[in-house]
This record gives C-alpha cells, structure tokens and sequence, in this order.
C-alpha cells in the first residue's frame, strides 16, 4: 500500500491533519492542560508534606516557602486550566466551522443525487459527525497528553524519594491509561459498529416526521410512523444502555486501580519509614502523589470509547469529502464565455445503475442564445436527468456538454454557476423576509432591481399589498407562501441573478390548472431573449416557446417550433391529446 492508501485507511490521521491551520493554538492549549494538571499534581505534593511537616511542628520559618508554592500551585492551576479552554475551544471552533463549510460545498454538486446521503444522513454529517473534530482535540488529544505528562512526573518524583513506590506506581498507572482504555475501545467499537446505522435511522424518521406532517396526517399514517420512530428510538437506547455499561466497568476498574495503587505505594512507604529509609513526612507525599497522579488517568478509558466514535464519524464525513466530482477533475478555462452564449449536448449517454438502460441515450441538443427551448415527454424519459446533466450535476458515461465552445469539465463551480442558474420544483425558501430570500442571489442589489424581478415573475403586487412588504416572513420552508407563489419567488431570484443561460425544470409542478397556467405564461414572458431551457409535462400555453424537443426513453424523437409539431402526427401531437382529454374529464362531473 502506497503512502496515499496508508494515509486513507487511517481516517483519524487525516482528521488530525485537518486541525493543522490550528496547530499553534492547539499547541499552546495542549501546554496549558498539561500545566494545570501538574499545578494540580504540585499542590497536593506540597500540602502533603506542608500538612505533615506541621505536625512537627517546626518553625514558621521551615514552612515559609512550602506555604508559598501551595499558593502559587493553587493559583497557577486555575489560569492554566482557563487558558487551556480559552484557546483550545476557540482552535476546535474554527476548525469546526472550517469543516462544517467544506462537507456543505462536498455535499452540493451531489444533493440531488444517487451518490448523496438522505435529508437525515446528511445533517448528521454536517453536525454531529463534524463535532467530532472538535471532541478529537478537547477531549482526547488534550487529555491523553496531559495524563502522559502528569503520569510520567509523578513515577521519577515517587521513584527519587522511594524506587520500589515509583515501581508500583508505574504498574497502577500502566494498568488503568494502557490495559483499561485498550478494552473500552475494543468493546466500544463493537458497539458502534450497531449504533450509528441506528443513529442515522433515526435522524431519517425524525426528518420525515417534521417534513411529511401533513401528508402522514391526511393518509392517517401519524401513528404508523410515530411508532416506527418510538421503536429505533428504544432500540438505539438499548444499544447505548449497554455500551454504558462497558464505560461504569472502565470507571470502576480505574476506581479501583487508583485504589490498591495508592494502598501499596502508602504500605511501602510506611515500610520504609519504620526502617529509616525516608523521612516520615514523605509517606503523605507518596500516598497523595499516587492518588492524585490518577486523576487525569481515569478519564482515558472515556478518551478511548470517545475516540471510537470519532474514528468512525470521522470514516463518514470523509466519504462526503472524498466523493468525485459530478463531472470529473476539471481544470478551469483559460477563458470562460461570457455574454448570451449556447449550450450543446453531444451525444450524451447517462446511465445511474449499470444493470439498467441508460437514462439518457445519445442525446444532442442545442441551446440558442437568446431562444427559448420546452423539453416535454412523458415522466421517467430523462428530463430531469438531462437538466442535471446540462448543470454538471451527473457525470455522463460518454459525451460531453459545451457551454459555448468550452466542455463542462474545463469550468470550476464557481464559473459554471455564475452562468448557468437553474429553477427546480424542489427550490427552497428560507425562513426569513421575503427580501433576504431574493437576495441570496445577488446581495447587492437594488431595491429597484428586487422590484424589476418580482414584476418579471408576476409577484410584485402581492408583496406591495402585503402590510409588512419585503420584511415578510416567508415561513419555514415558505409555508406562509402559497404553492404558486412559492415558485414565483424562486423565478425571481434566479431572474435577479441574471445568468445567461436559465433552466427551469418542471415549475409548475403540483399547482392546480389555472395557477400553473398563468405561471407557465409568467415564465415565458420573463425569459424572452434569454438562452432557456424549460422542462414541463404542460403543453397547454406553449405557442411563445420558440423550439419544443420531445424526450422518450432517454432519447430525443421529435424538436420544431410548437406549431409546427401539432399540425404532423407524432409523439408531441398525442401528448397534446393526452392534455386535452383528461382536462375535457376535469371538467365533467362523474369522471375519472
């Protein structure tokens, strides 16, 4: 295996090696954790000997500087432990956000997509799994080197006053940060090998509840699913119940490691006390090194248990990172088109399974400057996918799409979104004002220009007569907007966007007859003079398309102006039948 396959089979490496940037600041909060716990470890050293030298009752004068250095410990180990948070947090927090963006940006050229996790799945790769990052420095590296620190001063000061009590100490502190958190992680990783599926199904159910209200309440299905989640819920709660148990064993055994540790070290050190081998008042010293030298060791068994969980969220969001890219490795153009350009699909052949037929099958189009082009046909015969195509979305088998004279593949994203925009009929509205939803497009632009988009999608006078205007909130997910209404939004704003090419798949998808008619004529009125693609199943109201191309199958059969296509027989003709006949049985009563 090559350095590459090393590095990528080791999943917490290359998690670490993102934490680079931050490699100074997790230095030095590192540095301030391991400060604290020796502070900690030198402030009951020094008070045991301070407390046990008092029993002596020496002069105030033999206690001066032990009196000191309880002070100086006690104060120095509360401003290490606040640096140490103060800097390692803010390290993990900007590495967080950094990640957090870079799975969003993954996520985009795939979503939608065969190869992107579900709506659940997702979030929990951008949340909690990205947590991981953080919970890597704050609470496993941090805390796994400051219990080496402190384990390694407390032996050589044991092992300097008394050998044989270094010697014991040793063997304690190996037994409970080596053996103990060596068994956690081997019984850990068993476990979650079971719980994050789990994890992830329910995330899933979660997301389809609050998403699918409705509909799960118009079918009566409320039940069913709500049982259905209460049911992943109890067993994921199984799951961790019994990975708990593995952590209280850990807790228990390193109890009870601290314990019979510093039982032995206080007994041999008695021992040599009575055989005036050490001086008395350096049996507490010994007794209190010994239990205090646990206390950043007891905590590895949940380091390691946590550690698990990081290596195989960490598994997870670097699959998102490391997905391909729709298109391939692109090397940007030299010099990408500008102005109204043409859009060409050659041959092009999309297949998403290959024990199925390809979704596209040789399909060749082209896009005019300043035309717009209607793609219809029936569902399943490759519109979507062609829109997909034409934005870079999926990767074809053979062909190739040209923006202009350059190939897809030469363009980065960045280039090919500033010229070619797309409206879906999944587009989302965010749940903020109306004019922050227009202004994701183009920040900065004028109220002038929000008004000139609105007008060209037909939406302009419904935000005038609202009482608050721009300031409406359009609701999570636009629930305060009708269906029309929605969709009108999201014309506008691919409008203020001003991309010269446009592609409109199915934008009147799911409205009533009358509403996706006077959006249908809103859409071709809007992009007049502009390089469109419109992908509808409406032929009703086409007569301003300046070209219509049939899909079936995967495979283009007819193109011409409207007219011309319903005056011959052919596949549009019995399409427009098809349309005239079942809005003829809408309007009759009793039928079908």
């Amino acid at each position: 295996m090559n350095a590459a396959g090393r590095l990528r089979a080791r999943p917490l490496v290359r998690f670490a090696l993102l934490l680079a940037p931050a490699g100074g600041r997790l230095g030095l909060g590192a540095l301030g954790r391991v400060f604290a716990e020796l502070s900690g470890l030198g402030l009951m050293a020094t008070a045991a000997w301070l407390i046990a030298r008092a029993a002596q009752r020496p002069s105030i004068e033999a206690l001066g500087l032990a009196i000191v250095a309880v002070r100086a410990f006690a104060l120095s180990r509360g401003v290490f432990r606040y640096a140490e948070r103060l800097v390692s947090h803010d390290a993990a927090l900007r590495a967080l956000a950094e990640l957090r963006t870079a799975v969003f940006r993954a996520l985009i050229p795939h979503v939608p997509g065969p190869r992107a996790p579900r709506g659940g799945e997702a979030l929990n790769r951008v949340v909690s799994d990205a947590e991981a990052i953080q919970d890597l420095v704050v609470r496993c590296v941090i805390p796994y080197l400051a219990a080496m620190a402190v384990s390694a001063v407390a032996v050589t000061l044991s092992a300097v006053i008394l050998p044989v009590a270094g010697v014991i100490l040793a063997a304690g502190l190996l037994l409970a940060g080596g053996l103990a958190p060596v068994l956690t992680g081997v019984a850990w990783r068993r476990s979650g090998r079971l719980i994050a599926p789990v994890r992830d199904r329910l995330a899933v159910q979660h997301v389809d509840l609050l998403h699918g209200a409705a509909d799960l309440a118009v079918f009566g299905a409320t039940g069913r699913a709500l049982a259905e989640a209460d049911r992943t819920a109890a067993e994921l709660a199984a799951l961790e119940r019994r990975a708990g148990r593995v952590s209280a064993r850990a807790a228990a055994a390193c109890l009870v490691l601290q314990g019979l540790t510093t039982a032995a070290v206080t007994a041999v050190a008695l021992q040599a006390s009575a055989a005036g081998r050490i001086d008395p008042v350096l049996v507490a010293v010994l007794a209190l090194v010994a239990l205090t030298a646990f206390e950043p060791v007891a905590p590895l068994p949940a380091v390691a248990q946590r550690a698990v969980e990081i290596s195989a969220a960490a598994r997870r969001v670097l699959a998102v990172l490391d997905l391909p890219a729709p298109q391939g490795p692109r090397e940007p153009a030299a010099d990408p088109p500008h102005g109204p350009v043409a859009v060409t699909a050659r041959d092009l052949r999309v297949r998403y399974d290959e024990d199925r037929p390809p979704a596209l099958d040789g399909v060749s189009l082209r896009l005019r400057p300043g035309r717009r082009t209607v793609l219809v046909g029936p569902s399943g015969s490759g519109k979507s996918t062609l829109v997909a195509a034409l934005l870079g979305l999926v990767r074809p088998e053979s062909g190739a799409v040209l923006l202009g004279e350059v190939d897809l593949r030469r363009l980065d994203d960045a280039q090919l979104r500033d010229r070619v925009a797309a409206v879906t009929q999944d587009d989302h509205v965010f749940h903020t004002t109306l004019r922050e939803n227009l202004l994701l497009a183009r920040p900065e632009a004028t109220d002038a220009e929000l008004r000139a988009a609105l007008r060209a999608a037909g939406l302009l006078d419904w935000v005038d007569a609202l009482p608050d205007g721009w300031n409406t909130l359009a609701g999570e997910e636009g629930a305060r907007m009708s269906g029309g209404q929605r969709r009108r939004l999201a014309l506008a704003r691919a409008l203020l966007a001003d991309p010269p090419v446009l592609l409109l798949d199915e934008p009147t998808e799911g409205l009533d007859p009358r509403t996706a008619d006077a959006l249908l004529a809103d859409v071709l009125a809007a992009t007049e003079n502009r390089t469109t693609l419109l992908v509808t199943h409406r032929l009703a109201g086409l007569a301003a398309a300046d070209e219509v191309v049939v899909l079936e199958a995967g495979r283009v059969v007819q193109r011409g102006a409207p007219a011309e296509l319903a005056a011959v027989p052919g596949r549009y003709r019995e399409l427009c039948e098809a349309e005239r006949l079942g809005r003829r049985a809408e309007r009759v009563p009793g039928t079908v």
